[in-house]
């Protein structure tokens, strides 16, 4: 079996995710946002043994700049040889720009 990559999360990714659940604890639907969270942490997860699996965000139309839909979110990631990167856990509306 392949090695697998290995995953590590901006910080800006870890605050989306952290976002998310504060909007649904806000809501008072809590868990919903559990739900939700632990869908994305799943998703993420699997990019450890499939990292080429999401699709080359059209934003930027460059090969290691990818990201997986899982609605109503995008994950964005990057990857690089044998480590993916989270860049962003964003509603799948939002266009993504350069800083």
């Amino acid at each position: 079996m392949p090695d697998k990559a290995t995953i590590s999360f901006a910080l800006s990714a870890v605050t989306d995710l952290e976002d998310i659940q504060t909007y649904y604890n806000n809501e008072r639907v809590s868990e919903a946002g559990n739900r939700l969270t632990g869908e994305l942490i799943s998703k993420i997860e699997r990019l450890a043994d499939h990292p080429l699996s999401g699709r080359i965000v059209p934003e930027f139309n460059v090969e290691h700049l990818r990201e997986i839909i899982h609605p109503p979110f995008r994950i964005v990631y990057r990857f690089d040889k044998k480590r993916v990167r989270i860049v962003r856990i964003w509603r799948s509306e939002r266009l993504l720009k350069l800083p």
